[in-house]
């Protein structure tokens, strides 16, 4: 089965990435905005970002064209009708993935397949909303954030999934220019399930006073050679998303070391998300981001 046209659902950062990479392969891609709103601001950011790549010479004036032609804006699920993939990149919550995934199921055509981005939540579970035959189209395909940077693809089977699906999908990936590798459908895949723990020891190592923020960094980046510290990498994803990981994690294998730290929980109550909201460890209002060294003091309490 060919993949010709897409449909990407959720306009946030990283359902705009696969929606770039995807256009950038060639394929027609609808991009379906999953919330309410003018998709105007979305719609600029990806022009933006193909424009810069124009300034630099990463794409020809032709090309540019050619993307923005093969690109539709839409916040009606029924523009997806005619797609042959979904990729669907919403918010890491089961009942309104089950939900939007039983909606489509009555609107896009049957030999379509069905995937979602999710890294933290069951497959199975969210494939159970759609018909029988519809689940032997349905996988997870997990891409890492930035889109456009990362090479690996998760491909999650469920045990009901056809093996020519699962084939298909890693060719589609390949054709991406994504390195993709076929994992079980398990809470985490591979790269959370190892990266989230070691996060969570990162903050938790803070918040005992074994180091500060901008040591606990560079030790990782100067003694295990990493090009990001886990602070600022999880700034980097947003500690929403890192305690909402964490939290799922643990809920699900009920180990210690997914646990999130109560000092994650508090900084997303008060707002601090990381780079997304302008400060988490770091302040990101300052060139270069400082160490927000207060978090120490006041332990949120």
């Amino acid at each position: 089965m060919a993949i010709r046209r897409v449909g990407v659902l959720g306009a946030g950062q990283m359902g705009l990435g696969i929606a770039q990479a995807t256009a950038r392969a060639g394929c027609e891609t609808v991009i379906a905005k999953a919330t309410g709103g003018s998709l105007d601001e979305r719609r600029g950011k990806v022009e933006k970002a193909f424009e810069r790549d124009v300034e630099k010479g990463r794409l020809s004036a032709a090309d540019h064209g050619a993307l923005l032609e093969r690109l539709r804006w839409t916040t009606h699920l029924h523009e997806l009708a005619n797609v042959d993939l979904v990729i669907e990149s919403i918010v890491e919550d089961l009942p309104t993935k089950r939900q939007l995934f039983r909606t489509l199921d009555e609107i896009v055509n049957p030999e379509a397949i069905f995937t979602s981005n999710t890294s933290t939540l069951c497959i199975a579970e969210i494939a159970t909303a759609v018909e029988r035959p519809r689940q032997a189209r349905f996988l997870g395909l997990h891409f890492f954030n930035p889109v456009h940077a990362m090479k690996l693809v998760e491909v999650a089977p469920t045990v009901r999934t056809a093996a020519e699906v699962v084939s298909v999908m890693v060719e589609f990936a390949r054709a991406l220019g994504k390195a993709p590798v076929v994992v079980s459908d398990s809470t985490g895949f591979i790269v959370n399930r190892l990266l989230v723990p070691f996060l969570v020891d990162a903050i938790g190592s803070l918040e005992r006073g074994i180091a500060g923020i901008a040591e606990i960094d560079a030790a990782m980046q100067n003694g295990a050679n990493h090009p990001m510290g886990p602070l600022a990498l999880a700034d980097f994803i947003g500690l929403d998303i890192v305690f909402h990981m964490a939290t799922n994690l643990q809920e699900e294998y009920r180990e210690a070391r997914f646990a999130p730290p109560p000092i994650l929980r508090r900084l997303v109550v008060s707002g601090f998300l990381g780079r997304k909201s302008g400060g988490g460890f770091y302040d990101y209002s300052k060139t270069p981001p400082v160490p927000n060294d207060w978090i120490l003091l006041r332990r949120l309490a």
